[in-house]
């Protein structure tokens, strides 16, 4: 599961404009799509750190960023999750950028980030439930990703 929500961060349109030095536009669907996985993780009120660790090697790992760069596109993601008005401040731009298919594709992949840590709080599925119906998917198909999801989550933290 982890490597298609690489895959999925690595095919997002303007890959690597990072290693040139650009600056992120509220239009750039890599930031809507990072600062909602760190909306997620944050949404219980615990970020812990498997969550943190996992988001931090998805965007080393596609973005081939380290350092300097990757705490930037970090720092982004919280600096524009912070100052969002709402979730359809991404999930708009999401749903701009993405077919249905790469929508669910990333809905399962935000259910990776929250299970990082074994566990999904009734705060985090009220927000993942949100975010599903902002980009348009179905209730159908976020029943089918929420259970196949669960089924597949790693024993929780102690």
């Amino acid at each position: 599961m982890f490597e298609r929500l690489l895959d999925f961060i690595k095919d997002l349109p303007g890959g690597g404009l990072l290693d040139r030095g650009e600056r992120f536009s509220g239009d750039d669907p890599r930031l809507a799509a990072a600062a909602l996985l760190f909306h997620v993780m944050d949404a219980d009120g615990e970020t812990r750190e498997s969550e943190r660790a996992r988001l931090s090697t998805l965007l080393a790992q596609k973005y081939g960023l380290k350092g300097d760069a990757l705490k930037q596109l970090i720092k982004a993601a919280q600096a524009a999750d912070q100052e969002a008005v709402s979730l359809s401040t991404f999930t708009s731009v999401l749903k701009r950028h993405l077919d249905y298919q790469a929508r669910l594709d990333f809905i399962a992949l935000m259910w990776d980030i929250v299970y990082a840590d074994g566990t999904a709080s009734e705060v985090e599925v009220d927000v993942m439930w949100r975010i599903a119906q902002l980009t348009g998917i179905s209730e159908p198909d976020r029943s089918l990703i929420e259970t196949r999801m669960n089924k597949s989550r790693p024993a929780p933290d102690l």
